[in-house]
């Protein structure tokens, strides 16, 4: 539960970050920036479900985001799984790649969905950890 509640709190502070990079004029780095802080969010946020899951005796082991994705909404720790699949599909293509256009494409599903998903997760730890 410790360890639990560490990464709830880093997680709480990633996502405070990131929602500051949101509230500045979107230039190239701060776009950069803010991807960077999305990617740091997002691997806390599938970390922070996974020790939820094992804590509460859904999982045992390792597994993937994917999964722990899957679990999550299954188990109604998140509300939208499909949208957090492209979400870890949209981490993974900016951990291989940088292409400018999909980096906008990327920061603007950030601004518009993602940041949206990350709250409600921090919302369902509040009241449940």
């Amino acid at each position: 539960m410790k360890r639990m509640r560490e990464r709830y709190e880093d997680y709480k502070k990633a996502l405070e970050r990131l929602k500051e990079a949101m509230l500045e004029e979107p230039t190239e780095i701060i776009i950069d920036g803010t991807i960077q802080r999305y990617e740091f969010t997002f691997e806390l946020a599938w970390k922070i479900m996974k020790d939820y899951l094992e804590y509460n005796g859904f999982i045992d082991g390792l597994s993937s985001p994917r999964n722990i994705i899957q679990l999550a909404f299954q188990n109604k720790i998140i509300k939208n799984g499909d949208i957090w699949i492209q979400m870890m599909l949209d981490r993974n293509l900016l951990s291989h790649l940088y292409d400018e256009e999909k980096s906008r494409e990327i920061y603007n599903n950030i601004k518009n969905s993602y940041l949206a998903q990350f709250e409600q997760l921090k919302q369902f730890l509040e009241e449940n950890i």
